[in-house]
């Protein structure tokens, strides 16, 4: 049976993972999951899981370098799937310094435990892999044409993404220096169910059904390619079976579009999938839309070239984005629980600080 630490797991991506893992592989694997529960982490979104015999969830911070041996200590861990990081980038503008310490510190020393129980003699054990989860906003901003691919110099321009950066480049100097088998991947916006509603796609969905502004930075012509979240998991699924030691790989959605755009998307989606007798259809239009001071150091354009995912791991995206937006539109309206328990406290604070003070 092999066993993943999945750091994070309680997550939008991470939690998504977990239950793919289980869904295509069941008994035959154990999963860890360390998370410390910060404000986008949630167990609800692993309730469907957490009774199973071969799932366990800890609580720690991945800056305890004490509690993540411990974990080592008491499981022979095969892989490490490193989703946990602070990741949203109007955070990292006002707080940079949580981002250091959780993307920088946090990723080396689970490099240097998962080194310390791999390594024997200078060789590591058969079959241990460690996989840094990274973001195509490592590689900075494009313009209207060409692609990211694994070869686009780092280039971030926000502390979030140089936090990444830097993280990224912990996780390559540990191959480089000592051989540990790793792999990064860098993917392109996601979207799906069990997302914090700071980000764009569930924040408006909230919003919308609450009448409440819809807040576009700049001009919201800034572009994102969007991958479904599932699509996103079968990728990281291969690399760990088949990635190439040592090498990067980018996972990008073939979805490129204006912030504006996807606004619009989700208003004439909601407006189709609510009845006609629900009350909050009367106020759903483009009238909620308000334009925001831009954010600091906004790119411009995202979009990744996956030529080389493709080719060598044969993967690509499945989800056409005009499926994935109305199966995400979808689970948010049939789990307004959910939404009600995480649209309170700390987001509430921060879409103040963020949207209507202008911070």
């Amino acid at each position: 049976m092999k066993t993943y630490l999945i750091t994070g797991g309680a997550g939008f991506i991470g939690s998504n993972f977990i239950q793919y893992m289980f869904r295509k592989y069941d008994k035959d694997i154990k999963i860890i999951n360390a998370d410390c529960l910060t404000y986008a982490g949630n167990l609800e979104n692993l309730k469907g899981v957490e009774d199973r015999r071969n799932y366990i969830f800890e609580r720690v911070d991945i800056t305890n370098r004490d509690d993540i041996d411990t974990i080592f200590s008491q499981h022979e861990i095969d892989c490490v799937v490193h989703f946990a990081a602070e990741s949203h980038v109007d955070r990292s503008i006002k707080s940079p310094e949580a981002f250091v310490k959780t993307n920088v510190l946090g990723t080396q020393i689970l490099l240097d435990i998962a080194k310390k129980y791999w390594e024997d003699k200078g060789e590591f054990k058969e079959g241990k892999k460690f996989i840094q989860i990274s973001t195509d906003e490592v590689y900075g901003s494009l313009e209207e044409n060409g692609y990211f691919t694994e070869n686009t110099p780092v280039d971030p321009h926000s502390p979030y993404s140089a936090s990444k950066a830097a993280a990224d480049m912990l996780v390559k100097a540990y191959y480089d220096t000592y051989k540990m088998p790793v792999n990064i991947t860098r993917c392109s916006n996601n979207y799906g169910a069990y997302q914090f509603p700071e980000k764009l796609i569930p924040l408006m969905i909230n919003n919308a059904l609450e009448g409440e502004d819809l807040p576009i930075y700049g001009d919201g012509k800034n572009i994102r390619d969007w991958l479904y979240v599932d699509d996103h998991c079968k990728a990281i699924d291969l690399v760990i079976k088949q990635g190439k030691i040592g090498e990067v790989y980018n996972i990008g959605g073939h979805n490129e579009k204006q912030n504006i755009d996807i606004v619009k998307i989700i208003i004439n989606a909601l407006r189709n999938l609510l009845s006609d007798d629900d009350y909050r259809k009367e106020h759903i239009n483009e009238n909620l839309i308000k334009y925001v001071k831009d954010r600091k150091g906004h790119d411009r354009r995202y979009a990744i070239d996956p030529t080389k995912i493709k080719n060598q791991l044969d993967w690509e995206p499945e989800t056409k984005f005009e499926e994935g937006i109305n199966y995400t539109i979808r689970w948010y309206l049939d789990n307004g629980e959910w939404m009600n328990n995480v649209t309170s406290g700390e987001y509430q604070k921060y879409y103040t600080e963020m949207y209507v003070e202008g911070v």
